[in-house]
Order: structure tokens, then C-alpha cells, then sequence
């Protein structure tokens, strides 16, 4: 089955949001950055040639791709405009927590910088998205915060679920939603069985069993404390 073709503007958008989220390290491969679009690996190379004369991306070897100053500015007011707009999909139209990112993704690219504005005044200038995620200011500046996987907290510790990724996958939100894995959940490692990739995790004073692959995406906090 085949993609269709975006509209020019909404194409470039949709690769600086893509290149912010997938390259806070380093270059973006055009395999990755195709992965993650579901675009050709051809089209991919064509769209970031675009992207480079226009000043708005860096190419490296084999076409990997970073953003420039501009091009970073550029997608942080597409994530800021996504973030508010899943935030308003939740807090105020009460539009399930996992089911929004579409919606999102649809609208970001037809609100206009008034209407934007003014949702964000409505809701009183929020700071988080509904999966914890930081929503960068209208300057363009992200809150950067050192955290940390799930799976990654030693047995006995505690933390605090601050975000969950991978928005776009339904079903897993709906697990993560009914076992109380959200952002604010305070969470206990009663056992991490690494080489196993089986760990069992206390939530609200219930215990789960869950795989590696199950948790990946939730992001935590250290608490201060360590809960015994």
C-alpha cells in the first residue's frame, strides 16, 4: 500500500518535528528518519535535499541529517503547537489520553498562531502535555530534564513515572492507562530480573509483572526517598 503524497508544508513539518525528536544526539540516518515517517528511504532523501537548501537542515555522511538553528527553531513551534493541542484534547474535550496523538498530528498543521494562543491562555500556559511531555514557550525553549527508562530502576527503589512515549500506539497507552503507569504514578521496584528482561513493579500498592519491551517508553524519576 502506498503513502500518499503530503501537501509541501505539512511534509516539511511533519521531518523537522521527526528530526528534533530522533536527533537530540547526533545526525539522523535517512533509514531512521524513513523508519519513523513510514516514507521511502528515496523520498526521504529528496525531502532532507530540500530541507538543506532552504538552510533548515544539516547533511552528513550518507545524507544523515541534523536540524540547523533554524530548522530546530522551526520544529519546536510544530512540537509546541502538537503538545498544546493534546493537552487541550484531554483537559478540556475529555478525549481519551491514548487515543489524542492522531487528532493532534492532524490539527497541528491547520491551527492558526491566534487560535494557538488563545488555547494556551485558556488552559492557563501549561507546561505538560497529557503523557508528561514538556511543551516548549512561544521562544522556542524545552525544558530539558535527565531522566531515565523504567526498566533501568534497581530492585528496591522507587520513582516517579514523569512521561510515557510512543503516543502513536494505541493499544500500549490502553495498558499502560489500566495499570496505572502515568505520568505522577509513583512506582517501586520489587524486583528487576535484567539478564531475564522480567521485572515486578508495585503501582498505587498493586504489583505488575511485566517484560522489557512491555515498559519501554516509560520514562522515571528518582525519588529522593527509597521506599523499603
Amino acid at each position: 500500500m502506498s503513502v500518499p503524497r503530503l501537501p509541501a508544508s505539512r511534509s516539511r513539518e511533519n521531518y523537522l518535528k521527526a528530526l528534533l525528536q530522533l536527533g537530540a544526539e547526533a545526525a539522523v540516518p535517512v533509514t531512521v528518519l524513513a523508519r519513523h515517517l513510514r516514507i521511502s528511504a528515496p523520498s526521504v532523501t529528496n525531502m532532507l535535499a530540500r530541507l538543506a537548501d532552504e538552510k533548515l537542515v544539516v547533511l552528513g555522511p550518507r545524507g544523515a541529517a541534523r536540524l540547523s538553528g533554524a530548522g530546530e527553531q522551526a520544529a519546536l513551534q510544530v512540537l509546541r503547537r502538537h503538545r498544546l493541542l493534546e493537552t487541550f484534547l484531554v483537559n478540556v474535550l475529555d478525549l481519551d489520553w491514548g487515543e489524542v496523538h492522531e487528532d493532534a498530528e492532524e490539527l497541528e498543521h491547520h491551527v492558526s498562531q491566534r487560535v494557538l494562543d488563545a488555547l494556551d491562555r485558556f488552559m492557563g500556559h501549561p507546561t505538560e502535555d497529557p503523557h508528561g511531555h514538556p511543551i516548549p514557550d512561544r521562544q522556542g525553549r524545552l525544558a530539558r530534564r535527565a531522566l531515565a527508562p523504567l526498566a533501568a530502576l534497581p530492585t528496591g527503589s522507587a520513582a516517579e513515572v514523569r512521561e510515557v512515549r510512543g503516543g502513536d500506539d494505541r493499544a500500549r497507552m490502553a495498558r499502560w492507562k489500566q495499570s496505572g503507569l502515568v505520568p505522577g504514578a509513583r512506582v517501586r521496584m520489587v524486583q528487576a530480573n535484567a539478564d531475564d528482561g522480567v521485572f515486578t513493579l508495585e503501582i498505587a500498592g498493586r504489583r505488575m509483572v511485566s517484560g522489557r519491551e512491555g515498559l519501554d517508553g516509560i520514562m522515571i524519576e528518582r525519588r529522593t526517598r527509597t521506599s523499603r
